[in-house]
């Protein structure tokens, strides 16, 4: 039994003894290998080339034995190099040794098609070692270095309209996109390694719209917001201007839009430049543009990031109330800026906002009841307070006027804005309030008493 026991475990360790001897002799430079390397594992070994640099003839030997070429003799690849002669040759520059060696690459690697071929032929000043490497070229794995190691290159595509597109991808851009966890492959879905597949579009435009494709697959549910946006029904109707992700987003530094305001805003600038120029000006622009104030709204805060809406339906007016309470009635937010907190519940419960409500509720057609932009404008918000006061004042007026035709100058003084009335603003207001909540209950109780009184004289005399 205990022969049994000792075979049981002495057989699988021999096993494992003879597979890694077996391993490591793979590994092992053949007898060209170890004489090659007795000079080149020296480290002050070098070439004098023509302009006065020296080029290091320092190989490392560990490298070698974990290349995808350690099966090979060091005279397969240096063919004009053996043990018995090793001619003394002559370069003009260190990029002219590497033209040269990486020609002996050809001998096994020939490409008459593909993106090499069209690489190679392409881009002259780039050979193979440029990618892959010399002495340690490692099997070309399926992650984003192998894209990297060609993608770095000035390549171009040609589109059918005779236009071309860079290629050339900045790995830093890379690094700072929220993407930057993600494989190459896991967007550019059909490429790798081993295909490579050549595509043909009618222009840039069309690869634009392609390419967009690609985001439905992980962010569905932002993809099914863009069919209700006023974007894709300008798509949809044949304007292939209209703009899709990669329009907004970018495609290699895809940046955060909420954390990134600043680049966010200037997006929408390329369609919308007019609107952003008077948006700069404003109190929001102004603050994000000169302060880079995170505080204040962008583009998407107000029309919604994925499922723009049209602001000039009825529905988009209404809900204007409650899109800028998402901030004015922020305590926190608007306590920094000493702003009233009480901005959308002030407006409810005045006439504009009572009547706007009724409306909704009743699933009326709406009249244009003014809404917060009538009063303070769109991208134009100014101060209220300060130099451009007057200014204010007089664009108020005017909003005024459409629906009450005989507004004075004044007129607009009879709102209180949209501060809770006290003793130090709108005194006299705050008296009247005053009065009535004392005045009021006092009536009622004594209305409710008197009727009591009645019922008691009644129950009396009879």
């Amino acid at each position: 039994m205990l022969k049994r026991n000792l075979l049981v475990v002495i057989v699988p360790l021999a096993a494992l003894v003879i597979l890694a001897t077996t391993i490591h002799a793979a590994y092992q430079p053949g007898e060209e290998g170890t004489i090659c390397l007795g000079c080149h594992e020296n480290k002050d070994l070098t070439l004098s080339l023509k302009n006065g640099e020296k080029l290091p003839l320092y190989v490392d030997g560990r490298l070698l034995t974990g290349s995808v070429h350690r099966s090979l003799r060091c005279s397969n690849c240096h063919t004009v190099f053996s043990v018995n002669n090793h001619p003394e040759r002559q370069f003009k520059t260190r990029r002219s040794f590497t033209v040269s060696t990486s020609e002996v690459c050809r001998q096994c690697h020939r490409f008459d098609k593909g993106i090499h071929f069209k690489m190679l032929n392409t881009l002259k000043d780039i050979v193979c070692v440029d990618c892959h490497g010399s002495h340690s070229i490692k099997a070309v794995q399926e992650d984003s270095f192998a894209c990297e190691s060609c993608h770095k290159y000035g390549m171009t595509m040609s589109f059918k309209d005779g236009s071309e597109q860079s290629l050339r991808i900045d790995e830093n851009a890379l690094g700072a996109s929220v993407h930057n966890k993600l494989r190459c492959a896991d967007c550019h879905f059909g490429f790798s390694s081993k295909e490579h597949p050549e595509r043909r579009f009618a222009d840039k435009r069309d690869l634009t719209l392609v390419s967009t494709e690609i985001c439905r697959r992980c962010h569905f549910d932002k993809y099914t917001k863009t069919l209700e946006s006023i974007h894709f029904s300008k798509l949809a109707a044949g304007n292939i201007k209209a703009p899709v992700c990669v329009d907004c987003h970018g495609s290699h530094r895809i940046g955060a839009g909420r954390t990134e305001k600043i680049r966010s805003a200037r997006r929408c600038e390329r369609c919308h430049s007019d609107i952003y120029k008077i948006y700069s000006s404003s109190v929001h622009g102004s603050a994000l543009l000169s302060d880079s104030n995170q505080d204040v709204p962008v583009c998407a805060d107000c029309h919604r990031a994925h499922d723009i809406g049209d602001p000039h339906k009825t529905d988009f007016r209404n809900n204007i109330p409650q899109m800028c309470g998402n901030c004015h009635a922020n305590e926190g937010l608007m306590k920094k800026y000493g702003l009233s907190t009480a901005v959308l519940q002030s407006y409810l419960e005045d006439f504009h906002g009572v009547t706007l409500t009724f409306y909704k509720k009743q699933n009326s057609p709406v009249r244009h009841i003014a809404v917060c932009i009538d009063c303070h404008g769109i991208h134009d918000i100014t101060k209220t307070k300060g130099p451009n006061a007057s200014v204010v004042k007089a664009n108020l007026r005017k909003r005024c006027q459409k629906c009450h035709p005989g507004a004075s100058e004044n007129f607009p003084d009879t709102w209180i804005s949209h501060y809770t009335p006290d003793y130090k603003r709108a005194p006299l207001v705050y008296a009247i309030n005053l009065i009535y909540s004392i005045f009021i209950p006092f009536m009622i109780v004594g209305l409710v008493l008197q009727i009591l009184l009645h019922i008691w004289r009644y129950a009396v005399n009879r």
